[in-house]
């Protein structure tokens, strides 16, 4: 094979993703082996690659990758979500620009149109992700609503209706009227917003008396049925008993009185909307009152809103306030901040709304979940500091609103043999669902066309939850042979955003339908920032072209960028640099290897430095290997590839290449080629899970190798002893020679012009690496001396003191003059930043920083000054 001069990122891409695929190396089957499984977080079916997925998924590629180079039996599932709203609006959208209406179409025809939908779009980040490099399982790519993902989410809906767990209320529910579907509470953020406080004038019936009640929201007075009062409030005693007039509809409601009015807030008078607001709702059963719907679906306003009706409610907002104002109805208006609910995946402003709705309990199946993250720790979040945000969501959790007015996503399997509220059976399929309803409704003539089902599709989550199960079908079979191999998984990585809608779910799910944690470990990634800490959105234009970066960068180059600057749960703040910088540590990476290749290798002794530079690298890489597998331990991700990054920048290529690297025109012997092959085969392993394409190519191009021998499917290094006292000893020599470089810098001095080396007080120095240092310091002799050397160069490392006789080395003269002419440029510039200092005026005017670095280059001139000085002083003895 013969390997190209420069480094093409793209070519190797394409030739090594096509090989790894070609010998099946991403599948994996029970065997033998200990099973090593990630599920991947599914996204969007309608989704595209973006920044929060590179990183994710580089991470989970990267775990993957090692644990296959381990010996691991490495099973990576990956799979998209059907993700009902998001899908539905997008089905929705294209519908309405052909000029048809969801409404216009039957339930069947609709989702003739989203398949269609999901199969234009449903493969493209899944075919994205492979041009990051994921060695994905592709063979097992699920989808969540396979027919056997489907089934399964059916058959838990019906095994936790007949446990008592899900039951069907009318309650107060999270409406988003944009998707036109409720939401669980989980999926409703709020937001400060600024608003106004609306102070409006009810009459008192049959006088001119006037109550004056604040309220964010006036349109929604058409939906009042009562004014409630505090019975301790003394100002409002003579009201007791009395009724009162909703403004403009005239309506007539009683005034009420009940404790849970705060006689503090705005004017101790509350009106109750029992249809639109959680807390009116308590009041309304509480009191027996009229429960009014104004709003249709889409939240515009129905005919309880009169002439407003068909209008918007915040359009309704500001033309009522104006018709409030006109009939002298409105007392004030004041600016207000409030907490506005809005929609997690449409951002509409939800509505308050009572529906009839399907609930999951979570009071007791929420219990294992507790008791595994925050009690034994069988599951362990890292970062740490996540289990606070868990703990307040597990501690505080409500029944699950299950139910979505939605047509895509898997159909609640309930229906119903009569118009009665209760007639109803839950049943896995019609067929089932016929024998129970002649059983419940005693009339043994229905038929299955008699049979209606609910029209409500189920939530996302509830598809998703079943996961890292359902793509093993470990529901349908709960026995089979796979679920029982790979089921723990082992590592779940994804964001905190979802640590409540999908990882603390899928926890309940796992110990109720599998007696067992579907993890261990949830590595939680920060979010994806700009330089300016801003979170990544088209509509700030601050989100780069995920697949622009890898035509760019190289996938391995992005890969690289992402993770340096990716500490676990902290934001990463992404610069386009960054992926720079991984290109250019490929570049660095494949100039190493055509240096070695260009090595011609001889029947030669092997230098006394070159074998100490092998031993030193051997002691080095397994110190760093300790290092890496401590940090892969903690889950810290990053800290291991630069502790990796440095080991091969470093100690491998500026280091031990240089040390071993034979004379201009000479070969190499061939026991230190070999070794550093050796080491750069181990390297390779290393980095292989963050930069697989590049390391692939030079590991394939070191020596001829069959595709059992791929660097994929490789041996992993384990960590050998290693000798610290010779690592403390290389650390020694290294200051040694930089020392030695300074000098030569300092002076203008060739590295082929040979120096002399003397060192005082070499007593507990080591003379091991006396080799390395004439080799790389340039030295034509090391030599012990009793006292110092007059005029000499001279360097301190440590207790030992390093002199260099410059003799012929340098033109004492020339040399002279040079510094004499530092010396005058130093002192001039010295008088002049001395000048401003003495300027009172600038002194006490100037701002402190300015000030502050006027003082610092008063102190760096007059340090300079001193090395000037006894440098002179040093060439004129």
């Amino acid at each position: 094979m013969t390997e190209p001069k420069k480094y093409n990122p793209t070519d190797l891409e394409q030739k090594w993703y096509a090989y790894w695929l070609a010998h099946n190396y991403f599948h994996s089957t029970p065997d033998a082996r200990t099973p090593y499984t990630i599920v991947i977080p599914p996204p969007n079916v309608t989704g595209v690659l973006h920044m929060g997925h590179m990183l994710n998924n580089t991470i989970q590629d990267v775990l993957i990758r090692r644990a296959r180079l381990k010996g691991f039996n490495a099973c990576w599932v990956p799979g998209t979500d059907h993700a009902s709203i998001a899908t539905e609006a997008k089905v929705v959208a294209k519908l309405k620009e052909q000029g048809i209406q969801k409404s216009d179409l039957t339930r069947e025809e609709f989702l003739v149109h989203a398949w269609e939908w999901t199969h234009q779009y449903g493969g493209v980040i899944l075919e994205q992700l492979k041009k990051l490099g994921c060695s994905c399982d592709w063979q097992r790519t699920k989808f969540t609503m396979d027919d056997e993902l489907s089934a399964s989410v059916i058959k838990v809906f019906v095994d936790l209706y007949n446990k008592g767990q899900i039951y069907r209320g009318h309650r107060m529910v999270n409406w988003d009227p944009e998707a036109k579907t409720t939401l669980s509470d989980e999926e409703v953020i709020y937001e400060e917003r600024q608003g106004f406080l609306y102070h409006l004038k009810y009459q008192i019936e049959g006088t001119n008396e006037y109550l004056i009640i604040a309220t964010t929201r006036p349109e929604t007075i058409f939906g009042d049925t009562a004014i409630c009062i505090n019975p301790n409030d003394e100002r409002w005693q003579h009201l007791k008993g009395k009724k009162a007039i909703v403004p403009i509809c005239n309506r007539v409601i009683p005034i009420i009185e009940d404790e849970y009015v705060d006689v503090e807030f705005g004017t101790g008078c509350l009106k109750v909307t029992p249809a639109h607001d959680p807390n009116d709702k308590v009041l309304g059963d509480k009191h027996q009152l009229e429960v009014i719907d104004i709003f249709n679906d889409d939240a515009t306003l129905n005919s309880y809103g009169l002439h407003y009706a068909g209008k918007d409610r915040f359009v309704v907002r500001k033309e009522i306030v104006a018709e409030l104002e006109a009939k002298d109805l409105l007392a004030k208006k004041e600016t207000y901040t409030n907490k506005v609910g809005t929609s997690e995946r449409t951002k509409a402003v939800i509505e308050p709304r009572l529906s009839d709705q399907w609930f999951l309990k979570m009071d007791t199946l929420i219990q294992p979940a507790i008791k595994a993250v925050l009690e034994d720790e069988s599951i362990k979040l890292y970062p740490k500091k996540f289990e606070n945000t868990y703990r307040h969501w597990v501690e505080n959790v409500r029944d699950w609103n299950i139910s979505r007015q939605l047509w895509w996503g898997q159909q609640i399997p309930a229906y119903y043999y009569g118009e009665g509220k209760n007639q109803f059976v839950v049943a896995e399929t019609k067929a089932e669902a016929l024998v129970l309803a002649k059983e419940k409704s005693g009339n043994a003539q229905l038929t299955e066309a008699d049979l209606r089902q609910d029209e409500d599709a189920l939530d996302t989550w509830f598809s998703s939850w079943l996961w890292p199960m359902s793509v093993f079908n470990g529901i349908l079979e709960p026995n089979n042979p796979e679920i029982e191999y790979y089921y723990p998984t082992n590592d779940l990585v994804t964001g905190p955003d979802i640590l409540f809608f999908w990882v603390t779910r899928m926890i309940v799910a796992g110990f109720e339908y599998k007696g067992a944690r579907p993890f261990s470990n949830v590595y939680l990634t920060g979010l994806v920032r700009d330089k300016q800490r801003r979170k990544m959105s088209k509509s700030l234009g601050n989100s780069p072209d995920a697949l622009k970066l890898i035509a760019d960068y190289g996938a391995d180059g992005v890969r690289v960028g992402l993770l340096l600057s990716s500490a676990a749960g902290n934001d990463l703040l992404f610069d386009e640099a960054l992926c720079q910088q991984g290109k250019g540590f490929g570049n660095k990476l494949w100039n190493a290897f055509q240096l070695v290749k260009g090595w011609q290798v001889d029947t030669v002794d092997q230098p006394a430095a070159s074998k100490l530079a092998l031993q030193w690298f051997d002691a080095k890489f397994n110190a760093v290997l300790t290092e890496v597998e401590d940090h892969f331990e903690k889950y810290r991700i990053s800290d291991a590839l630069m502790a990796i990054y440095k080991l091969a920048w470093d100690d491998f290529c500026a280091w031990l290449l240089e040390m071993v690297k034979p004379e201009y025109g000479k070969p190499m012997d061939k026991a230190t080629y070999e070794g550093v092959v050796a080491a750069f085969e181990n390297l390779l392993k290393l980095l292989h899970p963050f930069m697989p394409f590049l390391t692939e190519e030079i590991w394939q191009s070191l020596a001829p190798r069959t595709p059992e021998q791929a660097l994929i499917v490789a041996t992993y290094p384990t960590v050998q002893p290693y000798d610290e006292k010779l690592l403390a000893e290389f650390d020694f020599a290294a200051e040694v020679i930089a020392g030695i470089r300074t000098v030569r810098k300092e002076k203008n001095i060739p590295f082929k012009t040979p120096l002399s080396l003397s060192v005082l007080n070499k007593e507990q120095v080591s003379n091991r690496f006396d080799a390395v240092i004439t080799k790389m310091g340039g030295l034509e002799a090391i030599a012990e001396v009793s006292t110092a050397i007059e005029g000499a160069m001279s360097f301190r490392v440590k207790a030992s003191e390093y002199f260099i006789p410059m003799g012929g080395a340098v033109n004492v003269e020339e040399e002279l003059k040079k510094l004499q002419e530092e010396l005058t440029y130093t002192q001039g510039f010295l008088a002049s930043v001395r000048k401003k200092l003495s300027n009172e005026k600038f002194v006490n005017s100037a701002p402190a920083q300015v000030v502050d670095n006027e003082r610092k280059k008063e102190a760096d001139a007059l340090a300079k000054i001193a090395t000037i000085e006894k440098a002179i002083d040093t060439l004129s003895k």
